[in-house]
């Protein structure tokens, strides 16, 4: 098992997983997480997933050494993705950059459309800002590095895609991923039960729907 263990400072881990992002290092970083949640090791003051790692930072306690940090999360793992939830988006497909991503990968916009929501996605994690979901992993065809020259301004419900990545804005801010459609599901409203719509481990599809229904 390819686990790394290095220090970030005197009182936290690093875990490394792996390199890349796939969904056997994901599955990784998911599992341990959902782990550390149910049983959380002894002095553990709070934890960061990364995309492939999870950083653990400790309180005043004595700090576990590195075998023993291994040892846990090891334990911690089920070596699985863990199940989450499957939620459908229903998506406007009309973005400033639909054309442009239609031209650069050599499809229609109705072959953009088809590619990005022909697939389920997994929640990878959240972050960028409150509810911002990295769900992947795009089709190919669609894999485009992120504009030269961010936005100031992108709207919230905003779709999106970079890289190997789609997301959604949750609120309007400045960013660099090219927007090819919009929902009007709130990815984060600090007012519900739950104030997150997507967590990591659940799994996402784009449904095509027309201005007015969305």
């Amino acid at each position: 098992m390819d686990w790394s263990i290095e220090p970030c400072g005197p009182r936290a881990w690093m875990a490394r997983f792996g390199d890349g992002l796939s969904a056997e290092v994901m599955a990784r970083a998911l599992s341990v997480s959902r782990g550390l949640e149910e049983n959380p090791p002894s002095g553990l003051r709070e934890f960061t997933m990364g995309y492939a790692s999870v950083l653990l930072e400790f309180g005043d306690e004595a700090v576990p050494g590195p075998e023993e940090i291994l040892e846990t999360l090891q334990n911690a793992s089920s070596g699985e993705l863990p199940s989450g939830r499957h939620i459908e988006i229903p998506v406007v497909y009309d973005g400033d950059d639909l054309e442009e991503v239609a031209r650069r990968a050599g499809l229609s916009t109705e072959g953009v459309v088809r590619c990005h929501a022909g697939r389920d996605y997994h929640v990878w994690l959240l972050g960028f800002s409150p509810g911002f979901p990295y769900l992947g992993v795009l089709d190919e065809a669609l894999h485009l590095p992120r504009r030269e020259t961010p936005r100031p301004r992108i709207a919230a419900g905003s779709v999106a895609i970079a890289g190997a990545q789609t997301g959604i804005y949750p609120a309007e801010s400045a960013g660099g991923w090219h927007v090819i459609g919009r929902t009007s599901r709130r990815m984060f409203d600090p007012g519900r039960n739950d104030p997150f719509l997507l967590r990591p481990g659940d799994s996402v599809r784009f449904v095509a729907v027309e201005d007015g229904d969305v």
